[in-house]
């Protein structure tokens, strides 16, 4: 699957978003919108991580599903 494949299917891969980053919340992941850079920005701002971090995190997430 491919980021614009996620954007376009986030209603139902929100879910495993929601698992992975149990304290964002619906509509925080809602404004994502399957995003990437959005999603960056809300690890980055609730987890307190760098940037790098945040990238690192969030493809190793994209690259599990």
């Amino acid at each position: 699957m491919n980021w614009d494949e996620i954007k376009g299917n986030w209603k139902q891969v929100k879910g495993k978003a929601r698992e992975q980053w149990g304290e964002m919340t619906d509509d925080e992941l809602d404004k994502a919108e399957g995003r990437r850079e959005q999603l960056v920005g809300l690890v980055q701002e609730k987890y307190g991580k760098t940037k790098e971090a945040a990238e690192k995190e969030v493809d190793d997430w994209y690259d599990r599903h």
